[in-house]
């Protein structure tokens, strides 16, 4: 009887534990303050940043994937790291530069697939605090400065692959297509669980505990997690922080939010967030020179809220701590648009319809499994064209047209038709804009010099309902 007393007990636990796990993973934390942030920063930052493109003097394939793509040992690209130093890191630098862009969550690479730490990992030395000449831990320094400038903080971990440990196998795009081959070849002997339960589950559980308010685990790249261990790491995640999200690559379901990775989504009543880059490559390399136009940049903005997503924009820091020169600029330009266009963005919700005269590319991307669509180093499927068209957020009682590219001073909105209209105004201009509204639609006259109100040929219609 006494040994069966603890059996019972403990039989009792597990159900009420199973029961509670259940319980946790079907609870969703409040998705307010996603859905009106609208807009993010993401940051690749790792080892890659030191190499810069190149690998043994030649510019390597792969990009941020480069130690997959070269099939480098662990050993050998363990070496970076002796000479990654980046002692112009300042938090409040990045923080403030993604908050006068008009951000407000930073998404910061805490593990990427190469299975380095970028902070001060206690469940492997394989870090920046343990293993490099910097000997800080960036993430805290972050994780202070978001804080203090009011900006959410989120976190990338790379779920599915890590080419650090030997127990990660992959299935992408066919069997062992991600995996590290030449220093673990015995791909049908790695076992998921083990590296889950070694590195998965303690890291994110002092990622979780260590840093303040996590906003959201942006996981990567789910591979081959099963359905029962996304279950108990959404349960984990839950018991310690219950307010975090958790984007849909956790796998199996378990996500608060969808991606659409290097594409923007089609319109969708589900919360989703698209994560473009603004040159070529995520991670940062000198050899990249096609960066996207301030201009560009906001149309791709512009028609994801429109669509009810969100945009995460990536930026490379440089290995010495601080933005390359081309993203400083753009983010600044687009700081400068944001600050008088900002409340047709921020805390909008999407209009009946999302545009009028580019249709196609406001709904080019049908909504699939964006897990059978991920892709590797460089690939951009954004819409490039920069024709003029129109699409439409709403907030309170207000419409806001949002004239893209835009040449026109005299025309016709046809997607305001018979609505009740008390005023339409241009933002950043107290001159008058004269309107009327007609049979066919909203006709529309701007002041002759409205052009040179804007760098960038992006114009803000305010229409407020009676």
């Amino acid at each position: 009887m006494f040994l069966k007393r603890p059996l019972l007990l403990l039989a009792i636990f597990i159900l009420a534990t199973g029961i509670n796990l259940k319980a946790q993973v079907a609870a969703s934390p409040d998705m307010t303050w996603f859905k009106d942030a609208k807009f993010g920063l993401f940051l690749h930052w790792g080892l890659y940043a030191q190499t810069a493109g190149d690998w043994n003097g030649h510019p390597y394939k792969g990009n941020e994937h480069f130690m997959l793509y070269e099939r480098i040992p662990v050993k050998t690209y363990a070496t970076i790291a002796d000479k990654f130093n980046p002692t112009q890191f300042n938090a409040e630098t990045w923080v403030k530069q993604a908050k006068r862009a008009g951000m407000k969550y930073i998404v910061y690479t805490s593990k990427h697939h190469d299975g380095f730490a970028m902070y001060n990992s206690l469940v492997s030395d394989y870090n920046i605090y343990k293993r490099t000449p910097f000997k800080r831990d960036p993430l805290a320094e972050l994780a202070a400065a978001c804080e203090k400038y009011d900006i959410k903080l989120c976190l990338y971990y790379s779920l599915g692959r890590d080419w650090e440990d030997p127990d990660v196998p992959t299935n992408w795009p066919v069997k062992a297509g991600r995996s590290n081959t030449w220093d673990f070849p015995d791909e049908d002997a790695k076992v998921f669980n083990r590296y889950f339960e070694r590195k998965v589950k303690p890291q994110v559980t002092e990622l979780l505990k260590n840093y303040g308010p996590i906003a959201v685990m942006w996981f990567d790249t789910p591979e081959l997690i099963s359905k029962k261990e996304s279950a108990e790491l959404r349960a984990l995640i839950t018991q310690l922080q219950p307010n975090c999200l958790v984007n849909s690559r956790i796998g199996n379901g378990y996500g608060d939010f969808g991606i659409s990775e290097q594409s923007l989504g089609a319109a969708s009543s589900n919360t989703w967030e698209a994560c473009i880059t603004i040159g070529k490559n995520w991670g940062y390399n000198r050899h990249d020179s096609t960066w996207k136009s301030p201009e560009l940049l906001l149309r791709n903005l512009i028609n994801v809220v429109a669509n009810n997503g969100n945009l995460l924009l990536n930026v490379g820091p440089m290995g010495n701590g601080t933005f390359p020169a081309w993203a400083t600029a753009r983010l600044d330009s687009i700081g400068q648009w944001m600050e008088v266009n900002g409340e047709a963005i921020t805390g909008t919700h999407p209009y009946a319809i999302a545009a009028e005269g580019n249709e196609l590319e406001s709904a080019s991307i049908s909504k699939k499994d964006e897990n059978s669509k991920m892709k590797d180093a460089i690939y951009d499927g954004t819409p490039k064209s920069l024709d003029a068209d129109i699409f439409f957020t709403a907030k309170d009682k207000s419409v806001f047209a949002l004239l893209r590219s835009w040449k026109k001073k005299d025309f016709e909105i046809k997607s305001l038709k018979g609505l009740s209209i008390k005023s339409v105004d241009l933002l950043g201009t107290e001159k008058k804009v004269n309107w009327k509204a007609t049979a066919t639609g909203l006709s529309i006259s701007l002041p002759e010099d409205y052009v040179l109100s804007n760098k960038i040929p992006i114009y803000t219609l305010k229409v407020t309902l009676n």
